[in-house]
């Protein structure tokens, strides 16, 4: 008699999670303010405004947007704000930050729009793998959100996975 093969992995009930897919498809940029100071380093009111006023912001249409300076001048809070204002009709998304701090707001906004149904008292496992990067944080975020609902939570692949979590009966 041959024997037959199984594939256990198929076979079982566990529901692939892959964050991947909840990546927003879309151009990121980071804009240094230290490109309208003074010397990079000294913000100038006057001259400040008359900058954001002539720079051309349409070119950031659908962009998400992550403002920061690369300087260690002291920028009043007002002067990112003024930006945004520039900015808010053209990019889909700005934050102040780093463009991982932008790649984590993204992630978070996908994750509480998620509908678990399909999850509840369900075996889940959490892609590890991905051709995009996943900020670490957004599976720090799913887990808070997906361990209330399912019965088992594990990470990686399905052949060599690591358990995070399993519901007490």
């Amino acid at each position: 008699m041959a024997d037959t093969i199984v594939n256990r992995v198929a076979a079982s009930a566990l529901i692939t999670f892959d964050l991947e897919k909840l990546y927003q498809i879309g151009t990121r940029l980071s804009i240094d303010l230290s490109q309208w100071l003074h010397q990079g380093l000294l913000l100038k009111e006057k001259e400040f405004r008359a900058q954001l006023k002539d720079h051309d912001w349409s070119v950031y249409q659908d962009h998400f947007i992550a403002l920061h300076c690369s300087t260690e001048a002291i920028i009043p809070a007002w002067a990112s704000l003024l930006v945004t204002t520039h900015l808010q009709p053209y990019a889909r998304k700005v934050v102040l930050g780093t463009l991982n701090d932008l790649e984590v707001q993204l992630f978070a906004e996908e994750i509480q729009l998620l509908d678990l149904s399909q999850y509840l008292d369900q075996p889940v496992i959490i892609k590890g793998c991905s051709e995009k990067t996943v900020p670490q944080d957004a599976y720090v975020q799913l887990i808070a959100k997906l361990q209330p609902v399912v019965k088992s939570l594990f990470y990686g692949e399905a052949c060599s996975s690591v358990p995070l979590y399993k519901k007490k009966k």
